[in-house]
């Protein structure tokens, strides 16, 4: 399926499931094709009609140019115009930076579900300055892998030895192949710094969840975030990471949708 998007980009979706809409948003490096969210989204069908897409510039769907994160609500308005004018939206890491910029923008997000937005509240935690245009020169030279490694290990921090263990597994070839679009996540996240006045005026209902086993900078992100949103509930899943498991997280979510005694349509 796709929606076009007010720049004529198309977005491609899939959608499953009866109950009501609820649009998962990826974060960096994933699509419908690859990441988390197809496995999610099959844990939640029961209770939902799941949309799982494609951004701008990953796998099935288009990539007008030039750039800007307003396109990339103007995609997620377009998928939710299309499906019926108002939805719940779910969104990982840099999706849940994205999910939180839109419902600042005012779409029709009638409840709000955010994993690990990986802001840095935190003094000294801040990615280089010129992380962007790094990005967009390796991307330029087609040094895609180097572009992934800068992108984990150097802005988002994840450990050099576990970075240097999936460049050994099938997943990096995955990862490569979404490398062009990173600089479109560093733009949604900016200066990684937590968008107060943003977050503030989001008046959604919105669950911000975090991992008891991700990075105390991570945690903190997620703690200060729920303190700031007007009406923002934060949820600790034991056990869990960045990567969160599906099985954990699903439950989580069709509680706070309340699926079976809410509707959006």
């Amino acid at each position: 399926m796709e929606a076009i998007s007010k720049d004529g980009t198309r977005i491609a979706y899939d959608k499953s499931g009866s109950g009501p809409l609820l649009i998962l948003v990826d974060g960096a490096l994933c699509s419908r094709a690859f990441g988390p969210m197809p496995k999610l989204a099959r844990l939640l069908t029961s209770d939902f009609t799941v949309i799982t897409y494609d951004r701008r510039g990953r796998n099935e769907s288009s990539d007008t140019q030039p750039y800007a994160v307003e396109r990339e609500i103007e995609d997620l308005e377009a998928l939710i115009s299309a499906n019926g004018g108002s939805a719940f939206v779910t969104g990982f890491s840099s999706g849940a930076a994205l999910s939180l910029a839109a419902a600042a923008h005012g779409l029709n997000i009638t409840k709000l579900a955010l994993y690990e937005p990986p802001f840095m509240v935190d003094q000294g935690q801040q990615p280089p300055a010129d992380s962007l245009q790094q990005l967009q020169t390796m991307i330029a030279e087609n040094r895609r892998g180097d572009a992934v490694k800068f992108f984990l290990k150097d802005m988002v921090g994840v450990p050099g030895i576990v970075v240097f263990i999936m460049k050994l597994t099938p997943v990096w070839s995955k990862l490569k192949r979404a490398a062009h679009a990173l600089p479109y996540d560093v733009a949604v996240l900016g200066d990684f710094s937590l968008p107060e006045k943003k977050a503030s005026s989001v008046n959604t209902q919105t669950l911000i969840s975090g991992g008891g086993k991700s990075p105390a900078t991570m945690q903190n992100a997620v703690k200060k975030l729920s303190e700031i949103m007007p009406n923002g509930d934060l949820k600790i899943l034991k056990g869990e990471t960045h990567n969160v498991a599906g099985k954990v997280i699903a439950p989580v979510l069709i509680e706070f949708f309340d699926a079976k005694c809410s509707s959006n349509q």
